[in-house]
């Protein structure tokens, strides 16, 4: 396992913006095949307009905000100059999408930090 982080990015008004998805891998010359999986550890939300604004994810397929997958917070407020914290243990797999955005076109930014690794 390794840590990595990704972000800041720019949220957008677009509610089905793929924000994160682990790789796949290919291997060498017999090398084998294993996809990847992610275990985000914290989100960090950051609104920087002087209003409040609403984020909503979802973890699912590509491009997808289907009922039942809402995750970390769906019309979730956050105050005016002021960040929001996600703490939890998410696993993405080579399937799963972190899909989402803002109400406000880049009000707000997101970045986060957890650890990759091989399924197989």
């Amino acid at each position: 396992m390794k840590t990595f982080n990704f972000g800041p990015l720019a949220l957008t008004t677009v509610l089905t913006t793929n924000i994160l998805n682990p790789p796949a891998a290919s291997g060498g010359v017999n090398g084998g095949a294993s996809p990847q999986y992610i275990l985000l550890k914290h989100i960090r939300i950051v609104n920087k307009t002087t209003s409040a604004i609403t984020v909503s994810f979802w973890k699912g397929a590509t491009g997808a905000n289907v009922a039942g997958t809402e995750v970390i917070g769906t019309a979730l407020s956050i105050p005016a100059n002021t960040p929001y914290d996600y703490w939890g243990l998410m696993r993405l797999d080579v399937a799963d999408f972190l899909v989402g955005g803002c109400n406000t076109a880049t009000a707000a930014s997101i970045q986060g930090e957890g650890v990759i690794g091989v399924a197989g």
